[in-house]
């Protein structure tokens, strides 16, 4: 759980970086730390340990990739998280997609993390790798995406849909295979000469 929200958080930064200068963008999410604490003398000898979050708590995405539509629209913060995942998946070439963001306005915690199966450089999540896909599927871009240069996934996935449909239709398959069967040999047809 540590591992995993920290490895968010120093995507989240990276993030910010880009995303803060930019005109008009303004404040960006931040996913809080979270601390593994060792406490010998208890039942329990470890626990995590973060920020209190104060105010109301909202999903803005859940861990199969889908987004919140309603909150993300009418939402800053929720368009702006929907963004990070964005730019996380294109700045990993689609293999790492940060999911389950959830929290307070700006301030995010107990985030999850889809991998390709492989994991990356490294890394193996701790959500279903169908969450990528499914986000690539779902995900429509706002002002956010457009305002750091981010690709429509949209594009992206209907043109390899398109060229995926294209090669199964120039595929054979067992209704346009055309069936032959043999002819049986013919029979010796007896010469006939037109001199006779």
């Amino acid at each position: 759980e540590c591992y995993v929200q920290n490895t968010a958080r120093e995507y989240a930064k990276i993030y910010a970086a880009e995303a803060e200068p930019l005109e008009g963008f303004g404040e960006v999410p931040e996913i809080i730390p979270i601390f593994l604490v060792h406490r010998p003398a208890n039942n329990i000898p470890y626990a995590t340990v973060e920020e209190e979050l104060v105010g109301e708590f909202v999903k803005y995405s859940v861990r199969d990739g889908k987004e919140v539509n309603f909150r993300r629209r009418d939402s800053e913060a929720g368009q702006k998280c929907c963004t990070f995942q964005h730019w996380v998946y294109e700045k990993t070439n689609g293999s790492l997609l940060v999911t389950d963001l959830q929290g307070v306005g700006m301030k995010l915690t107990d985030v999850g993390i889809a991998t390709l199966a492989k994991g990356y450089k490294g890394f193996k999540g701790n959500c279903s790798i169908s969450f990528i896909e499914q986000f690539r599927a779902l995900h429509q871009c706002n002002k956010y995406c457009e305002m750091l240069g981010l690709k429509s996934l949209r594009t992206t996935h209907q043109k390899q849909r398109k060229a995926t449909s294209m090669k199964s239709k120039n595929l054979p398959n067992s209704s346009t295979i055309k069936k032959t069967v043999p002819k049986k040999a013919r029979e010796p047809r007896d010469f006939v000469s037109s001199e006779h």
